[in-house]
């Protein structure tokens, strides 16, 4: 029974993208400046959040921490997957896989709860505008980035605990860029039944239900516009929600298409390409969808400009 629960192999070998060798230059370019887009579009947002006081708002709250997760779940598997299309070393230590998957889950999950809470806080502001302030407390947005971290913690930890208890005897190949929970378990000669269905239940609770909270939201929200007499009024309200429905539809449309439209044709290069859609390109586009979109960001990133600018000019 020991020997059943010991874990033979000490490292994985990461196969990457499904690509030819010739590409590999073209898309190692492709990815780094993505990432490095990525890493400097999130920082950008969470910059001018912080100097600028009058984004200091419940919905710039949640922004700038929607941002910090944009910009750690991207670091968790393009770093690896740019050293591995570099220097071919396709080699990741069991311990790091591991901990890949950990950092994986946690912050795919903490965007779920956000997205969440960035409804929530656009169902209030359109659909009890005189009362947002006191409904939208500090206390309260607090509580719910609290809750949100605690939630995704106790998930990330409970999945990464089970998978460290089942053995992987000798196939140690992941035909993926990073170690994915499916994609382990396909490889462990132990029982995973335990495993499957905690994924089916937690799946349930931490993407399914954050989706359907959002939908009763909009549909509340869009309600309410419909109620508002002018054009104006209209648009601006759909103004405000359209960043947010934007990464709404770019996340959750990736995982529903990925999870709850299988294929049997393809499923490898199906799941990697859906894949690098939501840990790669929702990331980077967060910054363009929440800044181009945004009038309040445009504003915030020319009044930091010039405060810079003229302090530089007092200086000189």
């Amino acid at each position: 029974m020991a020997k059943r629960n010991q874990t033979i192999i000490s490292e994985f070998l990461l196969l990457g993208l499904p690509m030819q060798p010739e590409h590999q230059n073209l898309f190692y370019a492709l990815f780094l400046a993505m990432y490095v887009t990525t890493v400097l579009g999130n920082l950008l947002i969470m910059f001018l959040i912080r100097l600028d006081p009058h984004l200091h708002t419940p919905m710039y709250l949640f922004l700038s921490n929607l941002s910090f997760s944009d910009l750690c779940f991207s670091s968790v598997t393009m770093p690896k997957l740019l050293q591995n299309m570099k220097s071919h070393a396709l080699s990741i230590p069991y311990a790091g896989c591991l901990a890949q998957m950990y950092f994986y889950l946690f912050f795919g999950v903490l965007e779920s709860f956000l997205l969440v809470a960035m409804a929530y806080d656009r169902y209030v502001a359109i659909c009890f505008p005189l009362h947002y302030a006191a409904i939208m407390s500090p206390r309260l947005c607090l509580s719910l980035l609290v809750l949100s971290w605690v939630l995704t913690t106790a998930h990330a930890t409970l999945h990464t605990l089970l998978m460290a208890r089942l053995s992987f005897c000798a196939d140690n190949v992941i035909p993926h860029f990073f170690c994915d929970t499916s994609t382990l378990l396909k490889l462990s000669c132990s029982d995973t039944r335990v495993n499957g269905l905690v994924i089916l239940f937690m799946g349930g609770l931490i993407l399914v239900i954050p989706f359907l909270l959002i939908v009763m939201s909009y549909a509340r929200i869009v309600s309410s516009i419909l109620k508002v007499p002018s054009a104006r009024g209209i648009h601006k309200a759909f103004s405000t929600c359209g960043s947010h429905l934007s990464m709404v539809s770019l996340f959750y449309g990736t995982i529903i298409g990925l999870y709850l439209c299988p294929s049997t044709n393809n499923s490898t290069v199906k799941e990697t390409v859906m894949a690098v859609m939501y840990t790669v390109v929702t990331p980077m586009l967060n910054p363009f969808i929440y800044s181009l979109r945004n009038r309040d960001m445009k504003r915030a990133l020319g009044r930091v400009f010039w405060k810079k600018k003229i302090s530089f000019s007092l200086k000189q």
